[in-house]
């Protein structure tokens, strides 16, 4: 059987990988797969830069390796599986979500080790779009003889490393937009009451989306209207990178967000005039990002490229309306996330601010929608459709 590989969403030079033979997937594939997935859903948030990936080793019908990739990235997800295994591996299927390694960054490439350890056959979910791995690995172990099946569960597989794809291949993180709206489309009363909109169960669901994004980022809006702590409050969660967007420095300076007891830091991105200002208004322990502004505010795109450079994957945008339409204006949003509660208020703020799409036509159009229920809530998500930008 002879395919060319799927593409990444955005990345040209992803589709450009040559074709190569794979043997078609089974039940069986998938069912050791989907428990690569899961251990590499375990460990979402706690692995960038790298991807989160999981590894079994099956032999005779049964699991004798496990392995994840570590907190920080390393060691990677097969050489724990490989020894777990042990001698079982010979001959056994390793079973790995993201394409194994072929190059020796700080640690030893994954490819050779499944090789030496003398596994039959090596199932992978997707191809990993780095260029010094990018259908490297794959090669590799064909080379050595090894039987290779790629592909299988590949879309959950890619989607579950959409952040890290996103930095590699767009030099930007993924960026989901979550707000929690009202029926009719507003994000707090006419008095700036917000408190609280979502159900418990979405507001649950929103500490593990920290949990597995590298920066959550507010603007200063939010930060004088609802005084956020913006950190993860569920058992295990992790603190992500707090990030506040402030031009003009509006945000109190006893804000909670810049005295959080957490080893995530606080960032305030701000203009170059006023950044050399921040720490001594904010205390030494909130860093300062520069970037360059114009009549609509500051430049998101060159903040995304920032963010990217420090190896940040996934980042998580929770509001204000400003921020939401400077966002969408720029195109660094992938997905919107709305929790639609059952109220209406009339008045009030609206979700989004700043975009004016003069005709129907003009609209920021969404794709893949889908819906679900979540407490009393209802939880809307979409991508966003490809579109020309508007300039900055």
């Amino acid at each position: 059987m002879r395919r060319r590989d799927s593409t990444c969403p955005g990345d040209s030079r992803f589709s450009k990988l040559a074709a190569v033979e794979i043997a078609p997937s089974t039940d069986q594939d998938e069912r050791w797969m989907r428990e690569c997935l899961d251990l590499a859903k375990s460990r979402l948030g706690f692995t960038s830069p790298n991807p989160s990936v999981g590894c079994v080793i099956v032999r005779q019908g049964k699991i004798v390796g496990r392995g994840v990739t570590a907190p920080g990235g390393r060691p990677h997800a097969e050489p724990q599986a490989i020894a777990q295994a042990g001698h079982l591996a010979r001959g056994a299927t390793a079973y790995v979500s993201f394409e194994p390694c072929a190059h020796r960054g700080q640690t030893p490439p994954c490819a050779r080790a499944l090789a030496e350890a003398g596994v039959a056959r090596v199932v992978i979910g997707c191809l990993d779009p780095y260029p010094p791995v990018r259908g490297r690995g794959l090669a590799f172990l064909k080379a050595a003889g090894i039987a290779t099946t790629v592909g299988v569960l590949e879309s959950e597989c890619r989607r579950l490393n959409e952040g890290f794809i996103a930095r590699v291949t767009r030099k930007r993180p993924f960026v989901i937009l979550k707000l929690a709206v009202s029926l009719d489309g507003r994000i707090a009363t006419a008095t700036g009451d917000s408190r609280w909109i979502s159900s418990s169960a979405s507001r649950e669901l929103v500490h593990k989306w920290r949990t597995e994004a590298d920066v959550v980022m507010v603007g200063a809006a939010t930060v004088i209207a609802d005084n956020p702590r913006l950190t993860c409050r569920i058992e295990g969660g992790r603190d992500p990178v707090r990030v506040v967007l402030d031009q003009r420095l509006r945000s109190p300076t006893n804000s909670r967000i810049f005295h959080q007891r957490s080893p995530a830091p606080t960032i305030l991105v701000t203009s170059f005039s006023n950044a050399p200002k921040v720490k001594r208004r904010y205390g030494p322990r909130v860093e300062a990002i520069a970037a360059s502004s114009d009549e609509h505010g500051i430049s998101l795109r060159e903040v995304m490229h920032e963010f990217a450079r420090r190896g940040w994957s996934k980042v998580l945008i929770e509001g204000g309306a400003k921020l939401a339409g400077t966002a969408l204006r720029a195109g660094i949003v992938d997905r919107v996330a709305f929790f639609v509660a059952p109220l209406i208020f009339g008045c009030g703020l609206p979700s989004v601010e700043g975009l004016l799409a003069r005709k129907v036509r003009d609209a920021i159009k969404l794709n893949n929608l889908t819906a679900r229920p979540l407490g009393s809530d209802w939880l809307l998500e979409a991508s966003i459709a490809p579109r020309k930008l508007a300039s900055q």
